[in-house]
């Protein structure tokens, strides 16, 4: 099975996923906005089991359905490195720009559509949701 490792700027803190991806996912919400400095966060969810190396400082946030994410940065370099959803213990997500890797897959999944800027363009058969799905 293919190992991935994704890494902060400063190489401070890396997770290493095993296997493909379970989905990519573009988010538009203003939340993932301000978190990531872009237009949008990408990412990337696996199952588990996954290793950490190094330091990451903790931000709870909570979604609008209710589920609160345990948002993981580098203390050093800030990068928003991956998250997991607190009560769903198998899967991580992880940042895809840390990944370094311009061929990794493209999303299927773009959320908060309503947000989204009107100069991005999503790949070809991207299923769209307004909004945050329940569940």
């Amino acid at each position: 099975m293919m190992a991935r490792t994704a890494r902060c700027t400063c190489g401070q803190l890396s997770i290493t996923v095993e296997g493909e991806p379970l989905r990519v996912a573009v988010c538009h919400c203003l939340a993932c906005q301000s978190r990531t400095g872009s237009v949008f966060a990408t990412l990337a969810s696996f199952p588990v089991p996954y290793q950490v190396t190094g330091r990451a400082t903790e931000y709870v946030r909570t979604g609008d359905h209710g589920t609160r994410f345990v948002f993981r940065f580098c203390p050093v370099c800030g990068t928003n490195l991956y998250d997991t959803e607190e009560g769903v213990d198998d899967v991580v997500s992880v940042s895809v720009g840390a990944f370094g890797d311009p061929s990794f897959p493209a999303p299927q999944v773009s959320v908060y559509d309503c947000r989204r800027h009107p100069w991005v363009t999503l790949p070809p058969g991207v299923r769209v949701f307004d909004r945050d799905p329940p569940g």
